[in-house]
């Protein structure tokens, strides 16, 4: 008689989820529809990290920086990477009393192709129609499979949540990167079908029951802009005369893009004030940018912001010098929320690339 084995199960705050010995706990929580924080999903950044109660785990390619010997013989893990090794009750990090919520399921998609529009200096949007609509919330991102390679890379989406059937992708060019170079500015034809994940990822705009409408800066960097836009657009959406103040750094003219997109913003909604900043060309004789960093401009701006929420997306050191600005500017930790753009390698084993 041929016994059946039973499909392991992750259990975090007392919802119970089926996960196989080969899925990882992450995504079973994802997909079922429970909430786990989530980051990079690479096991890089540690977000993920969670104390298994009960059971074993296989921890698999989880790196030894993020988690040290020593973290796991004390029962840690690393949700995107371990794998169950039968029934396991975890305790997840973020969940307030042990309750869990509910968030987007994670789905896999097919989408095709539908345009490629170069925007700026090696910078590129694709569109990409869905078969079926994604839930999301605003600032979210999508996992995409490149095609002919068996890389996976990370997009964050341009989107609103009611902007639900095509996605906006925003890449940048990454010498020799497998996905940017070889396929986004390659390979890539109207048409192509491709396969996607999602969605992924913690920085994003409270539900709007939960949204208190504070005033908000937002500071870019490259194509940091693309949740950057998402998570603008919907707060306007909800409160239309909401103050925002977006911030969006690059190095040179040409490496603008979405200017009167948003100038179009800002003379609807005048509570929304546009700075582009120039970090290491010139300003052009005319032009409204400001030269420097973006970090800096927002210091130079604003006297205080005790009281409102900040966003900042893009390359690592403009992210931390992000964090310390808010603070010197008296901005509660707490609503500070941040996305670093780190580019993949030529071989691909770093995610995301914009």
């Amino acid at each position: 008689m041929t016994t059946v084995q039973a499909t392991p199960s992750v259990t975090v705050g007392g919802r119970r989820v089926e996960c196989a010995p080969d899925q990882s706990l992450l995504d079973a929580c994802l997909r079922a529809g429970v909430w786990m924080p989530n980051s990079c999903n690479q096991g890089t950044c540690g977000t993920c990290k969670l104390r298994v109660l009960e059971g074993e785990v296989d921890h698999r390619g989880s790196p030894s920086d993020t988690l040290p010997e020593e973290e796991r013989q004390a029962g840690m893990a690393l949700a995107c990477q371990a794998s169950p090794r039968g029934d396991v009750v975890v305790s997840s990090p973020g969940a307030d009393g042990g309750a869990v919520r509910s968030t987007h399921a994670l789905r896999d998609l097919v989408a095709t192709v539908l345009s490629v529009e170069d925007v700026a200096r090696d910078t590129r949007r694709l569109l990409l129609g869905l078969e079926e609509p994604l839930a999301f919330s605003a600032g979210q991102y999508v996992e995409l499979a490149v095609p002919g390679s068996g890389a996976r890379r990370q997009y964050s989406l341009a989107n609103t949540p009611q902007e639900d059937e095509v996605l906006e992708l925003h890449v940048r060019r990454v010498p020799a990167g497998i996905a940017s170079d070889a396929w986004a500015f390659g390979s890539v034809q109207v048409g192509d079908r491709v396969e996607l994940t999602g969605p992924l990822g913690d920085f994003h705009l409270p539900d709007e029951a939960d949204d208190q409408g504070e005033p908000m800066v937002c500071i870019a960097g490259g194509t940091g802009l693309a949740p950057i836009l998402g998570i603008v657009r919907t707060a306007l959406r909800r409160r239309p005369d909401r103050e925002i103040v977006l911030y969006h750094g690059v190095r040179g003219p040409d490496d603008l893009y979405d200017v009167d997109r948003l100038a179009e913003l800002a003379a609807d909604h005048p509570g929304l004030r546009f700075v582009p900043v120039l970090s290491h060309e010139p300003v052009p004789p005319g032009s409204v940018c400001r030269a420097g960093f973006p970090t800096d401009t927002f210091v130079e701006d604003v006297a205080s912001a005790r009281g409102w929420s900040g966003w900042l997306c893009g390359p690592p050191p403009m992210v931390e010098a992000g964090v310390k600005a808010f603070k010197r500017r008296r901005m509660a930790p707490r609503q500070i929320h941040r996305e670093k753009f780190t580019p993949a390698d030529a071989l691909g084993s770093e995610p995301p690339e914009g």
